[in-house]
C-alpha cells in the first residue's frame, strides 16, 4: 500500500465522523457565522475563483460559495469530496471537488484569487513543496489563507496517523514563525493573526495555538 493509499483510507474512515467537530461541521450558528466572517475578510471583494486545497467536507467551500464565490475543492480521500459534494448541493450551491493530491493540487492551467488551507500542513510529507504549490495557482495580487497552528499532543507516541508521525516534519502543527519564514520568499505582505483566543471559531476555548497566516503574490 502506497503511503497516498494509506492516506486516503485514513481520510476516508474519518469522513463519516468529521463534522461532529464543531468547527469541522459549522452546526452551530456562532461558530459558521464566525468562519464565515474570517473568510469574509481575506477573501476577493467580489465573486473570485477559489481554491480550497484539503477540502475535507466542504464547510468552508459552502460559506465561500455562499458568498457569491467559484469554489474548487480538492482532496485524496474520496468520501470527504463526495460529502462535500453532498453539502452542497443540499445547500443549492455550486461547487467543483476534485479527488487528488492536496499538495499538488490537480487543476491544470488554472489560476485562483484565493488559496486556501486549514490544518493541512501538518499531514504532508513535504510541506515546502506544497506551499510553492499553492503559490504558483494564484493570480498576480492572489491571496494564499492559511489556518494553521501547533496543537498540544497526548502523553505518549501518537502512532495513530496513516503514514507515521516520524515522517511528518510539522506533526503537531507549526509555529506560525517558522510558517512565516517558508511563505515570505514566495509571497509578499506576509501577515499573521491570533485565532486562540476566539473560542466561537472552535466551538470552544482552547489553551493552543491557533492562528490565520495571510500572503499575497
Amino acid at each position: 500500500m502506497t503511503d497516498a493509499t494509506a492516506i486516503a483510507r485514513y481520510w476516508d474512515a474519518a469522513a463519516s465522523s468529521f463534522d461532529d467537530e464543531p468547527d469541522h461541521g459549522l452546526a452551530a450558528a456562532p461558530t459558521r457565522r464566525a468562519w464565515a466572517d474570517l473568510l469574509r475578510d481575506r477573501a476577493p471583494s467580489g465573486p473570485g475563483a477559489v481554491l480550497d486545497v484539503g477540502c475535507g467536507t466542504g464547510s468552508l467551500s459552502a460559506l465561500l460559495a455562499a458568498d457569491g464565490h467559484h469554489v474548487t475543492g480538492v482532496d485524496l480521500s474520496p468520501r470527504m469530496v463526495g460529502r462535500a459534494r453532498e453539502k452542497l448541493a443540499a445547500a443549492g450551491l455550486p461547487g467543483t471537488f476534485v479527488v487528488g493530491d492536496a499538495a499538488e493540487p490537480p487543476t491544470g492551467d488554472a489560476r485562483f484569487d484565493l488559496v486556501l488551507a486549514r490544518h493541512l500542513l501538518w499531514t504532508l510529507p513535504d510541506p515546502w513543496a506544497a506551499l510553492r504549490a499553492w503559490t504558483a495557482r494564484l493570480r498576480p495580487g492572489g491571496t494564499l489563507l492559511l489556518v494553521e497552528g501547533r496543537w498540544r499532543q497526548p502523553d505518549g507516541d501518537p502512532t495513530t496517523y496513516a503514514t507515521g508521525p516520524g515522517t511528518l516534519p510539522w506533526h503537531g502543527g507549526v509555529l506560525p514563525a517558522d510558517l512565516t519564514a517558508a511563505v515570505r520568499p514566495l509571497a509578499t505582505d506576509v501577515r499573521v493573526e491570533d485565532l486562540s483566543g476566539r473560542a466561537e471559531l472552535w466551538g470552544h476555548p482552547v489553551d493552543d495555538i491557533r492562528y490565520a497566516l495571510t500572503a499575497q503574490v
